[in-house]
């Protein structure tokens, strides 16, 4: 062999471990992102739970305040015993208690469209959520699936540029013993 021929090999030789350094460095790449999208999906849990715990606290807040109406209109009750007890204050007094046991009325209907439209945008945001999640899973997977592949293919290719080096080199062993 001449030198130049020696020289194309070893240059040859060269690109190839370049090849091997680049495909290692776009695997790193590639397990750095499945790791930020692992990170991002923790996050996203961590987030669910807490507006699963702000959600629990705010229909326990409206469960303290239904008692607190239904309380309420136990003390109505016990106006309107004193009411007939008390003849001559009985027009103004059910005037009074009219009033009250319609705003009671409006605020316990008004409590429950809440609870009702909390209950909605509560069970929605645990559909998006879900959804979200679902879709992040499959691309964690697709990307897995993919990083997997190319694992596979950088392996193949390395033991091709392994064994093509290995022949290279005896043949510039060969060509160094024969000169």
């Amino acid at each position: 062999m001449s030198k130049e021929s020696l020289d194309d090999l070893r240059y040859e030789l060269e690109l190839k471990n370049a090849e091997i350094d680049e495909l290692n460095m776009e695997l790193q790449d590639k397990n750095e992102q499945i790791n930020k999208l692992k990170l991002y999906s923790t996050k996203l849990k961590y987030e669910k739970k807490n507006l699963e715990d702000k959600l629990d606290t705010k229909i326990d807040y409206d469960k303290a305040r239904i008692n607190e109406l239904d309380d309420l209109q136990e003390k109505i009750r016990e106006k309107e015993a004193i009411i007939e007890d008390k003849h001559d204050q009985v027009k103004y007094l059910r005037s009074l208690i009219d009033d009250y046991k319609e705003q009671l009325s409006k605020n316990t209907e008004n409590l429950e469209l809440q609870l009702k439209k909390i209950t909605k945008s509560y069970e929605d945001l645990l559909a998006q959520k879900d959804s979200i999640i679902q879709k992040q899973d499959e691309q964690i997977a697709n990307l897995t699936k993919a990083n997997e592949e190319i694992v596979k293919s950088n392996k193949t290719n390395v033991i091709s540029l392994k064994l093509q080096n290995e022949k290279y080199q005896e043949i510039i062993d060969k060509f160094t013993k024969t000169n």
